[in-house]
Protein backbone atom coordinates (compact mmCIF):
# COMPACT_ATOMS: atom_id res chain seq x y z
CA UNK A 1 0.00 0.00 0.00
CA UNK A 2 1.33 3.43 -0.95
CA UNK A 3 0.02 6.49 0.90
CA UNK A 4 1.13 10.08 1.24
CA UNK A 5 2.87 11.49 4.29
CA UNK A 6 0.13 13.81 5.58
CA UNK A 7 -0.70 13.10 9.23
CA UNK A 8 -3.85 15.05 10.05
CA UNK A 9 -6.24 13.36 12.51
CA UNK A 10 -8.81 12.46 9.86
CA UNK A 11 -6.14 11.40 7.41
CA UNK A 12 -4.54 9.07 9.96
CA UNK A 13 -7.84 7.28 10.64
CA UNK A 14 -8.51 7.00 6.91
CA UNK A 15 -5.07 5.47 6.38
CA UNK A 16 -5.54 2.92 9.17
CA UNK A 17 -8.98 1.88 7.86
CA UNK A 18 -7.71 1.68 4.29
CA UNK A 19 -4.84 -0.53 5.44
CA UNK A 20 -7.34 -2.78 7.25
CA UNK A 21 -9.30 -3.09 3.99
CA UNK A 22 -6.14 -3.99 2.09
CA UNK A 23 -5.19 -6.57 4.72
CA UNK A 24 -8.68 -8.13 4.79
CA UNK A 25 -9.09 -8.32 1.02
CA UNK A 26 -5.49 -9.03 0.05
CA UNK A 27 -5.66 -6.13 -2.41
CA UNK A 28 -2.68 -3.95 -3.15
CA UNK A 29 -3.98 -0.39 -2.88
CA UNK A 30 -2.21 2.66 -4.22
CA UNK A 31 -3.56 6.10 -3.32
CA UNK A 32 -2.81 9.16 -5.42
CA UNK A 33 -3.97 12.66 -4.59
CA UNK A 34 -4.49 15.79 -6.58
CA UNK A 35 -2.45 18.68 -5.16
CA UNK A 36 -4.40 20.92 -2.74
CA UNK A 37 -6.88 23.23 -4.45
CA UNK A 38 -6.98 21.32 -7.73
CA UNK A 39 -10.48 19.82 -7.44
CA UNK A 40 -11.67 22.53 -9.81
CA UNK A 41 -9.66 20.71 -12.50
CA UNK A 42 -10.88 17.25 -11.55
CA UNK A 43 -12.48 15.93 -14.75
CA UNK A 44 -14.64 13.42 -12.87
CA UNK A 45 -16.15 16.11 -10.64
CA UNK A 46 -16.86 18.32 -13.64
CA UNK A 47 -18.39 15.48 -15.62
CA UNK A 48 -20.67 14.60 -12.75
CA UNK A 49 -21.63 17.85 -11.05
CA UNK A 50 -22.44 19.90 -14.13
CA UNK A 51 -25.10 17.31 -15.05
CA UNK A 52 -26.44 17.15 -11.51
CA UNK A 53 -26.79 20.93 -11.57
CA UNK A 54 -28.65 20.81 -14.90
CA UNK A 55 -30.95 18.09 -13.55
CA UNK A 56 -31.59 20.09 -10.37
CA UNK A 57 -33.13 23.10 -12.16
CA UNK A 58 -33.35 25.08 -8.91
CA UNK A 59 -35.91 22.84 -7.21
CA UNK A 60 -35.83 23.14 -3.41
CA UNK A 61 -33.61 20.56 -1.75
CA UNK A 62 -35.84 20.04 1.27
CA UNK A 63 -34.02 17.12 2.88
CA UNK A 64 -31.21 14.61 2.34
CA UNK A 65 -33.51 12.19 0.52
CA UNK A 66 -34.29 14.88 -2.06
CA UNK A 67 -30.57 15.40 -2.68
CA UNK A 68 -29.93 11.66 -3.05
CA UNK A 69 -32.89 11.29 -5.44
CA UNK A 70 -31.70 14.27 -7.49
CA UNK A 71 -28.22 12.79 -7.84
CA UNK A 72 -29.57 9.31 -8.65
CA UNK A 73 -31.84 10.71 -11.38
CA UNK A 74 -28.92 12.27 -13.26
CA UNK A 75 -28.07 10.88 -16.71
CA UNK A 76 -26.45 12.19 -19.89
CA UNK A 77 -26.95 11.60 -23.60
CA UNK A 78 -23.55 9.89 -23.70
CA UNK A 79 -24.60 7.25 -21.18
CA UNK A 80 -23.48 8.54 -17.80
CA UNK A 81 -25.78 7.06 -15.15
CA UNK A 82 -25.24 8.18 -11.59
CA UNK A 83 -25.99 5.93 -8.63
CA UNK A 84 -26.37 7.32 -5.13
CA UNK A 85 -27.67 6.22 -1.78
CA UNK A 86 -27.88 7.79 1.64
CA UNK A 87 -25.43 6.40 4.17
CA UNK A 88 -27.30 6.56 7.47
CA UNK A 89 -24.71 4.74 9.55
CA UNK A 90 -23.46 6.50 12.66
CA UNK A 91 -19.73 7.13 12.71
CA UNK A 92 -17.79 7.58 15.91
CA UNK A 93 -16.27 11.02 16.30
CA UNK A 94 -12.90 11.91 17.77
CA UNK A 95 -11.12 8.63 17.04
CA UNK A 96 -7.42 9.07 17.78
CA UNK A 97 -4.73 7.10 15.97
CA UNK A 98 -1.55 6.78 18.00
CA UNK A 99 1.94 7.02 16.57
CA UNK A 100 2.35 3.32 17.48
CA UNK A 101 -0.67 2.34 15.34
CA UNK A 102 0.71 4.30 12.39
Amino acid sequence: MLIDSSNGARVRLWKIELQKLADETGLEIQVCHYPPGTSKWNKIEHRLFCHITQNWRGRPLTDRAAVVELIAATTTKTGLNVKSQLDERLYEKGIKISDREM
